[in-house]
């Protein structure tokens, strides 16, 4: 298959390498001080298997998100614009660790993932919320 015709989930290793990315991204979250703490009153591996999920989904992957509720689901948390490009910056440094995956794909991720900010931070705006 041309990379052309690939979907970015297949391009980056499929489902094996989403895991992966999903694994060492939540590992560098919650070591994260500033992070760490909205995943205080939360199952952590419902989490991190929800966003395999999600992330699966957002690369044109064969996983599809049952009917998840982004902003329901970070309601109240106060989660500003500055916490997601804080986690977006973790992406970003676990992406580019990874040797099968080009900039061109990184950028797009990181795109792709960035369109729910709004519904992450309940479409607060500014820097700060």
């Amino acid at each position: 298959m041309s990379e052309a015709s690939e979907t970015l989930f297949e391009r980056i290793g499929g489902a094996a390498k989403v895991s992966q990315i999903v694994d060492s991204l939540y590992a560098r979250v919650l070591a994260d001080d500033r992070l760490s703490s909205f995943f205080e009153h939360t199952s952590v591996e419902k989490v991190i298997r929800i966003q395999k999920e999600f992330v699966a989904a957002a690369l044109d992957g064969p996983v599809r998100v049952s009917d998840i509720d982004l902003t329901r689901i970070h309601q109240g948390l106060g989660i500003t614009r500055a916490d997601v490009s804080r986690f977006v910056d973790h992406l970003i440094s676990v992406l580019e660790a990874e040797d099968l995956i080009g900039r061109r794909d990184v950028m797009q991720i990181v795109a792709r993932i960035a369109t729910y900010s709004d519904q992450i931070t309940g479409g607060a705006g500014g820097e700060d919320g």
